[in-house]
């Protein structure tokens, strides 16, 4: 099953075809992660907290 690189936790495989980089079968980060977000093709510390 596909899962997030950052905190482990799981998504679908459609969320990894659209936000996996190509050649990846897991995420570098979803939407349940509160530290870190996707900046265009890598990935950044979050600036604040998401709710």
């Amino acid at each position: 099953m596909p899962e997030c690189l950052n905190c482990g936790g799981f998504v679908t495989e459609k969320y990894v075809r659209v936000f996996a980089p190509d050649g990846f079968t897991d995420v570098r980060v979803c939407p349940g992660c509160e530290d870190v977000v996707r900046d265009g093709a890598s990935v950044r510390e979050a600036r604040s907290k998401r709710v």
